[in-house]
């Protein structure tokens, strides 16, 4: 993840730069020359705490959920192992993982977002004036304090379009390559 954490962030930096404007992005490339001139190269690390932070509760949350709604499933259906289970059934524990796993860990996402684009209004970025943040801590605090507690989940719907059925297919996908190489171990195990 940080190794390609600059990435990430320039593709976010593109996804709300506004066109037509003198100090634009034309490219990833000069997306990259113009952050590393204007603000430095730790620019290119704005919201990485968060992001890292984040992904023990997402990822811990998504396997955590998934196993034992699998293992409720096994003993509701009456069957012997899970590899009896319907994919459907599958499907649905993968989606509520990623559901449960998105919410708790999407504040921290919002947070990383915003740091991401902070102090690039100062340098000449073509997006509205972001507020500048201290850290991590700053940010949720200034975005709580102005914008509310609701305002650390602005966007989230439409992420669960992306992200739910993307885990679900994913934990299925798992469990059939478990089952075509013979493997026989649970993550739970």
């Amino acid at each position: 993840m940080s190794a390609t954490y600059p990435l990430d962030m320039v593709r976010g930096r593109l996804t709300v730069q506004a066109d037509g404007t003198a100090s634009a992005y034309t490219g990833l490339g000069h997306a990259v020359r113009t952050i590393a001139a204007k603000e430095g190269l730790g620019a290119f690390y704005k919201g990485w705490l968060p992001s890292v932070i984040g992904v023990v509760p997402y990822v811990g949350l998504n396997f955590a959920v998934y196993e034992t709604l699998k293992a409720q499933a096994i003993a509701a259906a009456g069957v012997r192992d899970e590899r009896d289970l319907a994919v459907a059934t599958k499907l649905a524990a993968g989606a509520v993982a990623g559901s449960v796993g998105q919410t708790v860990a999407y504040p921290l996402d919002v947070v990383r977002r915003r740091l991401q684009v902070t102090g690039w209004s100062a340098s000449g970025g073509a997006v509205a004036a972001a507020p500048a943040y201290a850290g991590m801590t700053d940010c949720f605090v200034q975005t709580v304090r102005l914008e509310g507690f609701g305002a650390l989940f602005k966007g989230l719907w439409p992420n669960y379009l992306k992200v739910v059925p993307s885990i679900a297919i994913a934990f299925v996908s798992y469990e059939q390559l478990k089952e075509l190489l013979g493997v026989s171990f649970r993550i739970s195990d």
